[in-house]
């Protein structure tokens, strides 16, 4: 990763803190919504952003683009999740998700493309759910967001194709302080270890994936 420029939004999250730890020696845009972030002597941390307003998107790919000479990759982690079934659920999770889960990867994606086609090794990965797959009960809304995902992976990996490469990881449950919590009683060795699912992310963010683009690739950990 060394003298790459990375754009992690999701940043200040589990996941995106052990992608950001895997690529040191890169220079690191963490971009979260969160009001305040991790205090940082290396990356350019920016708290506070709405990826879902496409305005928002477009001011975090100029002024990092400006701080670091370009972009090189992109890794759209930002997502939220929510468990409730159709009949009982809102209209408003719905909504949610698709904003948090789908806007934000699509607005970051088309803000930072004109950087990203200039660098000579161009990336975006995003990140899916392996639950989107096959819903489950419970996980419409959740599974109906990240199959977005998926959708937009595909789509502009043929729309840049020769160009840039886009590709999507689909991990199962991450092994998280946060999940941990809400599912005391699981059997946490099935889950993906966040850097383990990073290391992924990084060899797709990186030169040598030349050859891939409109994967989705999934990351299963134990289960």
């Amino acid at each position: 990763m060394a003298g790459r420029t990375i754009v992690i939004t999701g940043g200040f999250g589990a996941l995106g803190r052990a992608v950001a730890e895997a690529a040191r020696g890169a220079r690191l845009a963490l971009v979260d919504a969160a009001p305040k972030g991790p205090e940082s002597s290396d990356a350019l941390v920016l708290a506070g952003v709405d990826l879902s307003d496409a305005a928002q998107a477009d001011r975090v790919a100029a002024h990092v683009a400006e701080r670091f000479g370009g972009i090189d990759a992109l890794i759209n982690v930002a997502g939220t999740f929510r468990w409730e079934t159709v009949a009982e659920g809102s209209a408003a999770t719905w909504d949610l998700l698709y904003k948090v889960n789908v806007s934000t990867a699509v607005n970051m994606s088309r803000a930072a493309l004109p950087h990203l086609l200039k660098s000579p090794a161009g990336r975006i990965v995003n990140v899916g759910a392996n639950g989107a797959l096959k819903a489950a009960a419970g996980m419409g809304a959740y599974a109906a967001s990240k199959s977005g995902v998926h959708r937009l992976t595909e789509a502009l990996a043929e729309e840049t194709k020769g160009r840039i490469t886009v590709n999507a990881v689909l991990p199962s449950i991450l092994d998280t302080p946060a999940n941990r919590a809400d599912m005391p009683d699981a059997d946490f060795a099935t889950w993906v270890q966040p850097a383990d699912l990073a290391a992924v992310i990084l060899f797709l963010a990186s030169e040598h994936a030349r050859a891939i683009t409109g994967a989705l690739i999934p990351v299963k950990g134990g289960v």
